[in-house]
């Protein structure tokens, strides 16, 4: 259905989205995840038409949406980072302004707005103002408005940040049924792996402007399918610590957490000897040890050297 082709684009000399390719098959639910400043964001403003590329291109069914940019907007629903909602007016109106920039007309405009204030929990609610929302009540109103003309793709941008476990639970069982149920084509980014996980059918790993890796769960895990992850609790971390671990010849990666430290280690290698041994020259308590197989998190870490959030 959706497809990017070399896609760059720079800002003053600076590359932000490197040569590009992803696609989307129409009525996948595809995750585009990386950490800060991956190039996600910029991605995801060249596809909905926000920012022209520096080259490549994209293709919605195989035509030019660079060339041709309306052919996408009137197929096209975006929920952005940052709420889009006019704070003075209530749920209903901001609604019905938005239907009106679609060129919806009543009562089909009327029938939609009470639909998708039924699908985002918020129909009894429909006359306050904006301004009297939680932070998760107003992201739930910027999926609704971007649903409105029954879009075919749906690019969702970091759509559960900082809101309440109601509202995220809510809008996590929002796009499933838009996917499931109506299959609608999903374009989502988080920060959040196990969003991913539940939500996706596959996904693009970016940092640094560049796609990494993509493929569904399972083909990613098989990144670290020769290695095991290991969680060390410790009473407290220490630099040195920390350091001569990394150079331990089994150690693929170290990442500091709040409880210690996760290793990501060949398997079948015997170190653990060797950290507690370690731990004990450092005068650090080993609380806890835990070996298990990596997640898709580990994987990330293993990729960029950062976790997800950071």
């Amino acid at each position: 259905m959706l497809e990017t082709v070399e896609l760059g684009k720079s800002f003053k000399g600076n590359t932000a989205v490197d040569n590009v390719s992803l696609y989307l098959e129409q009525g996948e639910s595809v995750g585009l995840i990386g950490p800060n400043g991956a190039g996600k964001s910029t991605t995801i403003s060249i596809i909905s038409t926000l920012l022209l590329p520096t080259h490549g291109d994209v293709r919605l069914h195989g035509k030019s949406v660079i060339k041709h940019p309306q052919h996408i907007r009137q197929v096209l629903g975006v929920v952005p980072q940052e709420i889009a909602l006019y704070e003075e007016l209530s749920a209903y109106e901001n609604l019905l302004f938005f239907g009106r920039l679609y060129k919806l007309k009543q009562p089909l405009l009327d029938r939609k707005i009470q639909e998708l204030l039924e699908l985002v929990g918020l129909r009894d609610r429909q006359k306050e103002q904006i301004k009297t929302y939680s932070g998760g009540m107003k992201r739930r109103i910027n999926i609704a408005a971007a649903l409105l003309h029954d879009p075919q793709l749906v690019i969702m941008d970091e759509p559960t940040v900082g809101i309440d476990p109601q509202s995220r639970s809510h809008i996590l069982e929002t796009v499933r049924l838009l996917n499931r149920e109506k299959g609608t084509t999903v374009l989502y980014t988080s920060h959040y792996m196990e969003e991913v996980e539940q939500l996706c059918d596959r996904m693009y790993i970016m940092d640094h402007g560049k796609v990494i890796a993509s493929g569904t769960k399972e083909e990613l895990a098989r990144i670290l399918s020769n290695e095991d992850t290991i969680s060390l609790q410790l009473d407290v971390n220490k630099a040195a610590l920390t350091e001569e671990i990394s150079r331990m010849e089994p150690v693929r990666q170290v990442e500091e957490t709040k409880q210690g430290l996760k290793l990501i280690v060949d398997r079948q290698s015997r170190i653990l000897s060797g950290v507690v041994q370690c731990a004990e020259r450092h005068g650090v308590q080993l609380i806890s040890m835990n070996v298990h197989t990596p997640s898709l998190e580990d994987v990330f870490l293993h990729l960029t050297g950062r976790t997800l959030r950071d």
